[in-house]
């Protein structure tokens, strides 16, 4: 299971191969949320997002000879992106699962990247079971976007800087939100403030319908999403908490924040007024909760991740016209 000592490995073996993102802030902001307000921009990581952590980190963990036959991955677009240039760099074959309604950028960039795209109807189709039959017929390595513990710890790597540039900007105690899906990078970023920085709390922040792991959270058990379509969201839209994340979460997070469609908009346009970063819906849902639910966040600080910026224009200009106007 993943503990501070594999995110420790993950970080010196993702050493000069990730970017270390930086913790932004912007008066605007802060007054909007009524607290001091840190963004943790992953956006800008590579790959334009923070996947590329928990891809390298799989992939560089694997024995030269399962690495040399090749990986596979399913995703709507951010893991498969990361995975599949980890795979490039390191000279290897890349297949990866994505939905068929996934944003175009995020396919043509995961194609950019060389890696085979399968792609597969996310209301009707098992991505897990397309994964494992590829798997199995390939003598491909299985890389799951979020419940995996090599994965967890490419992602807590974001936790440990976070506890560094915090501890610089004389943050202590704080709330840290998260954009979370299956709750690979919020429990990532919570083992590593639990080790490092136990002041600050990682909770998720999800859009509205798809909110399983607040649910979860709430409930102490495993709660499932009613639809697996529905929300632009779409990088953190999954079935449900992971196994192996979701105790991760229940012991260490605090409960979930909630946001809708039009608040993820405001905020991708806020971000780019005031931060001058581009982020995704599914990215801005952490600075969304943090703006606009300021009553659910505790403390004098707030620090929220953007957690990615793979947006594809339309998109990016609804958010300009309908908020930024």
């Amino acid at each position: 299971m993943t503990d501070i000592r594999m995110i420790e490995a993950a970080a010196a073996r993702l050493a000069g191969h990730v970017r270390r993102t930086p913790l932004l802030s912007s008066p605007f902001l802060e007054e909007i949320a009524g607290r001091r307000l840190f963004v943790k921009a992953e956006c800008l990581q590579h790959t334009g997002s923070f996947k590329f952590r928990g891809g390298w980190s799989a992939v560089s963990a694997l024995d030269p000879e399962t690495r040399a036959r090749g990986v596979i991955a399913f995703s709507s677009g951010n893991h498969a992106q990361g995975v599949a240039l980890a795979a490039k760099l390191h000279g290897v074959p890349a297949v990866i699962v994505m939905p068929s309604d996934a944003p175009a950028l995020k396919i043509a960039n995961t194609r950019g990247f060389g890696a085979e795209v399968v792609l597969y109807d996310r209301a009707t189709g098992d991505r897990d079971a397309i994964g494992a039959q590829l798997a199995a017929e390939r003598g491909l390595t299985l890389i799951k976007p979020f419940d995996e513990p090599q994965v967890i710890a490419g992602q807590g790597t974001t936790g440990l800087e976070i506890a560094e540039q915090a501890a610089e900007a004389g943050v202590t105690q704080a709330d840290v939100l998260v954009p979370c899906g299956g709750g690979g990078l919020t429990s990532g970023i919570a083992l590593a403030l639990e080790a490092r920085a136990p002041g600050l709390r990682a909770r998720p922040a999800e859009p509205a319908g798809f909110d399983d792991a607040t649910r979860s959270l709430g409930s102490g058990q495993i709660e499932r999403n009613p639809a697996m379509t529905g929300s632009i969201c779409d990088a953190i839209v999954t079935p449900q908490p992971g196994n192996i994340t979701f105790p991760i979460l229940k012991r260490l997070c605090g409960p979930g924040i909630v946001v809708t469609d039009d608040e993820a908009l405001h905020a991708m346009a806020l971000a780019f007024l005031r931060l001058k970063i581009v982020v995704e819906p599914g990215g801005a849902v952490a600075l969304a909760a943090a703006l606009f639910h300021p009553e659910q966040v505790e403390g004098a600080a707030v620090i929220a991740v953007t957690s990615g910026g793979n947006v594809d224009p339309a998109m990016f200009c609804t958010a300009l016209e309908r908020y930024a106007g």
